[in-house]
């Protein structure tokens, strides 16, 4: 038996309510539960009771055992001394104030739904070893499950949006500069995310408004705050790129402190990083306001188009500087696009618009419902069990309830596990 069990069904109210007493015997009327505390105190406040004849309003305490506000120090806190009741699952010892007055209690044991309670072990006590309910998560509705992965999409896309925030409060609120940072990350995928981020922050956006005309002077920028015409010494168009280099980096003052330098290492080539700088430098030569057109496309088809851009010429017969290879132009798939626009398009999309006060839900969750399914170990694990992941508006939900409701066994808080509970 856990606290946060207990603190659902206090919060529900998933027990008999009716003829309840106080292990004083009392006579017990619950008119309000109160609502949870999320800091420290007692559990719950505002809570309002009716005790005999006498109503009463104030904290409320929840515990497994009544011994706990011992094990708990609570008698040595003042903050406890105005709670008016005690709601543990099994009461094994009085409680006093310090007044020596007795806290009155409501043991939940005999009150408490038993099948409920037999849900809650289902699930508390599962030996799976994936998720807790992956035997019984077949049998959730297709209604129930929908809505509940919308749900988690759109918290998915409110804590990005908290990085983005945290980014346009760094950038002067420069919604073009902080694209530019969220799209290079995002170029550089999981292996050199990190790395594409660093190369942002090592200038100052400025810089690329004034070089966008010309595509040679962007992969300039780039390949040589990575310091990757360092080593190219003999090819003409490194050479090339390394004077214009020299030349920018003494007229920006260019630093490069704090790049992360990029790998290679088990990456397939149409991934390399020097292919992906170089279609990243393409796209912003090819569009000078970005920012203006992704917040006033609405159609997935125009997001397509926008994004097709290939790589400077010389990178056609290339995936590094020093090997020529057979000539093949190299676009950003359609694939790719769609990992831009679930990670940072459309979050920054809903993030605009939530700052404006303007509702994007419905435009993003139609996106969203064309894109397909990503494919991961998490989407995988949920289709195992139930074929669920049809769109990527699903996927994401489905990543969502994994890492932050299955992996942390918070079932209580889950629809899926409400469902269950309550079945």
């Amino acid at each position: 038996m856990r606290e946060n069990f207990l603190y659902y069904i206090w919060q529900h109210k998933k027990f008999n309510v009716l003829h309840l007493k106080t292990t004083q015997l009392e006579p017990l009327e619950i008119i309000s539960v109160g609502f949870l505390n999320l800091d420290s105190g007692p559990d719950y406040f505002n809570g309002q009771l009716r005790i005999g004849e006498q109503l009463w309003a104030g904290n409320i305490e929840i515990h497994v055992k009544s011994s706990d506000w011992y094990i708990h120090n609570h008698e040595c806190d003042p903050a406890y001394d105005n709670v008016i009741l005690h709601v543990v699952y099994e009461h094994d010892t009085e409680i006093f104030r310090n007044d020596n007055s007795i806290i009155p209690t409501l043991e939940l044991k005999a009150y408490i739904d038993k099948t409920v309670l037999k849900n809650y072990y289902k699930l508390s006590l599962s030996q799976s070893k994936w998720i807790n309910c992956e035997h019984d998560f077949p049998k959730i509705d297709a209604f129930t499950l929908n809505n509940w992965l919308e749900r988690l999409f759109f918290e998915r896309l409110e804590r990005k949006s908290q990085t983005i925030e945290a980014l346009l409060k760094a950038s002067n609120n420069d919604w073009e500069a902080v694209l530019f940072k969220l799209l290079a990350k995002n170029f550089g995928l999981k292996v050199n995310g990190d790395s594409f981020l660093s190369l942002a922050n090592s200038f100052d956006f400025s810089v690329i408004r004034k070089l966008q005309s010309n595509l040679d002077s962007l992969e300039a920028l780039f390949f040589g705050q990575v310091g990757m015409l360092d080593k190219a010494v003999y090819i003409p168009y490194a050479i090339k790129l390394k004077e214009e280099y020299a030349f920018l980096k003494q007229k920006f003052q260019l630093e490069t402190v704090g790049v992360i330098p990029f790998q290679f290492f088990r990456l397939r080539p149409s991934n390399f990083p020097t292919i992906r700088l170089s279609q990243l430098a393409s796209l912003y030569c090819n569009e000078q306001q970005l920012f203006s057109k992704v917040i006033s496309m609405h159609k997935l088809s125009a997001f397509y188009e926008l994004f097709e851009v290939t790589t400077a010429t010389f990178w056609k017969t290339h995936y590094t500087f020093e090997k020529e290879t057979k000539s093949v132009v190299k676009k950003i798939t359609k694939s790719f696009i769609e990992l831009l626009l679930i990670n940072t398009i459309l979050p920054i999309k809903f993030c605009y618009a939530k700052q404006r006060g303007e509702d994007m839900n419905q435009i993003i969750i139609d996106v969203l419902s064309l894109i397909t399914s990503e494919k991961n170990s998490i989407i995988e694990g949920f289709n195992r069990l139930k074929n669920v992941s049809d769109s990527a508006l699903k996927s994401q939900g489905l990543i969502q309830l994994k890492t932050e409701y299955c992996d942390k066994n918070k079932c209580l808080k889950c629809a899926v596990g409400n469902m269950l509970l309550n079945k």
